[in-house]
């Protein structure tokens, strides 16, 4: 018994009658009455009453319309949620990002819109090193990752860029710059450096290295600190200073105060990194919405 046969039987059994079911079903009479009795046959019970206006559904019939409706209904169910999932509609995306990432208002707007977008998508976020971002992704636990790249590229990861932002000077509220709105970084030359350990975020921590090179001094590595907020707490405890990423100025605390770095090398890169061999759907389509996201904060950017 195919559907096409619960399709027929129920055309059949609503219309009454044979003829009209067929009008109904696009079909012929003739063919409409073999595919019936077929059915009939291959079921071994009669499902019709043949009377002299039509046709009246047998006691068998009645109970197989009833189970014929369900049955029909889920297959079409089912045909449906295929081609949603298909489409990235339904599932779920486990998206990770980097303590950094987090304060970018770029990854809150694009998280908030494909939530918006994709209901039917459960979301589980994950906060964690790059390195064990990257090792998560590569497992297949994380399907994208929110990440600071620098200038680096990684075996089997696509990287979509989707912000660059300049980095900002942490300074303590004592210290002779805290007054100034802007500075070349090359004035923090000789100050001892707060940062995160290279083994916890490797890009982030080289790409300041860089930045501080291409204003033509070698930072003085001074206390660690485990993670940002950690960073500026230092920094108001005026163990040395730092630079962040300007979306890291959201952490307010007493004692320190943060600086405009006039110098154009002064940047950090913010991308989002994907598996080079998923293709699906649920993935493509933040990919798709990051890229738009990212060509509207391009736009917006100053020239």
């Amino acid at each position: 018994m195919e559907l096409r046969h619960l399709r027929y039987f129920i055309a059949v059994a609503e219309e009454g009658n044979v003829t009209r079911a067929a009008e109904r079903l696009g079909i012929g009479q003739p063919p409409l009455s073999q595919q019936i009795m077929a059915l009939e046959r291959a079921l071994d019970v009669q499902l019709f009453h043949r009377t002299g206006h039509g046709v009246v559904p047998t006691e068998a019939g009645k109970t197989l319309l009833v189970d014929a409706k369900r049955l029909l209904n889920d297959a079409q169910e089912a045909v449906l949620n295929a081609q949603r999932a298909g489409r990235g509609e339904t599932g779920h995306l486990n998206l990770g990002l980097t303590a950094s990432a987090a304060f970018h208002p770029i990854v809150r707007s694009l998280i908030r819109a494909y939530r918006s977008a994709y209901p039917g998508v459960g979301l589980t976020l994950t906060e964690d090193t790059t390195a064990q971002l990257l090792d998560l992704l590569d497992d297949g636990r994380l399907d994208l990752a929110f990440l600071r790249p620098g200038t680096r590229s990684f075996s089997g990861v696509g990287l979509q860029p989707i912000a660059s932002e300049q980095f900002r000077a942490v300074l303590p509220v004592a210290h002779p710059l805290a007054k100034r709105r802007r500075i070349p970084l090359s004035a923090l030359a000789g100050e001892s450096f707060i940062l995160i350990p290279r083994m916890d975020s490797p890009m982030l921590h080289d790409e300041i290295l860089s930045a501080c090179r291409h204003a033509g001094f070698d930072p003085l590595l001074g206390q660690q600190a485990p993670q940002l907020s950690s960073v500026v707490n230092l920094v108001s405890a005026e163990f040395g200073v730092s630079i962040v990423p300007a979306s890291v100025g959201q952490i307010q605390a007493e004692g320190v105060v943060y600086v405009d770095i006039t110098d154009a090398k002064a940047v950090t890169q913010l991308a989002l990194a994907s598996r080079e061999d998923d293709s699906s759907a649920k993935v493509s389509n933040f990919l798709t919405l990051a890229k738009q996201a990212s060509m509207v904060t391009v736009r917006r950017s100053p020239a």
